[in-house]
């Protein structure tokens, strides 16, 4: 593996977080919407095996250059070939709002082996006052770490706006996700983790 330099963002101040939620001994894991391979990696010191897709090109070369030891797939998460009920933790990381959500979802549950945990760190437009009162609320804060972390990360990364609203996700996701819990994080990202009963 060749080593990158640190960083640190909105999205790597989510890892520490999705990395405990990994399954004691899980055998398999599959990061959705890899980028460059930086949460593959972390998530390959803990399982066995672990896979990172994404539908860009300049993403998973770069993540080939820097990691070894993850697999990295090319590919539209909805259609690519990947094994059904095969890995004990499935995460994505502000990812999901570049597909259909309920369709990402529903795969990722389908991928999810039983007794496996599902991560998803998502963003969502605010839609209501009190959305708007906690995002005002919340950006002083969020502008100070900013600065103090230094944020940055890799460029060339997809950006796209997310298209759903916070309740939107919440309804969405207890349909496809029934009994996942939600939470809404102060660095402007929500979560969604499930069990695999």
């Amino acid at each position: 593996m060749r080593e990158q330099g640190p960083y640190w963002n909105t999205n790597v101040a989510r890892h520490p977080g999705i990395l405990r939620a990994v399954p004691p001994g899980c055998g398999a894991a599959l990061d959705v919407g890899c980028g460059d391979g930086l949460l593959a990696a972390k998530l390959a010191r803990r399982c066995g095996r672990v896979v990172g897709v994404d539908s860009s090109r300049e993403m998973v070369a770069r993540a080939r250059a820097l990691y070894a030891e993850p697999t990295f797939v090319e590919g539209d998460f909805l259609t690519v070939d990947l094994p059904a009920e095969g890995f004990g933790f499935v995460c994505s990381v502000t990812a999901v709002h570049h597909m259909d959500f309920a369709s990402a979802l529903t795969r990722m549950r389908e991928l999810l082996s039983p007794g496996g945990v599902l991560v998803v760190v998502g963003l969502a437009r605010e839609e209501t006052a009190a959305d708007w009162a906690r995002r005002g609320a919340a950006a002083p804060l969020v502008r100070a770490v900013k600065a103090l972390r230094r944020a940055g990360g890799p460029e060339g990364m997809p950006e796209a706006a997310p298209g759903m609203s916070y309740r939107e996700v919440r309804e969405a996701a207890e349909r496809v996700l029934p009994g996942a819990r939600y939470q809404w994080h102060v660095l402007r990202r929500y979560s969604l983790t499930w069990h695999k009963v």
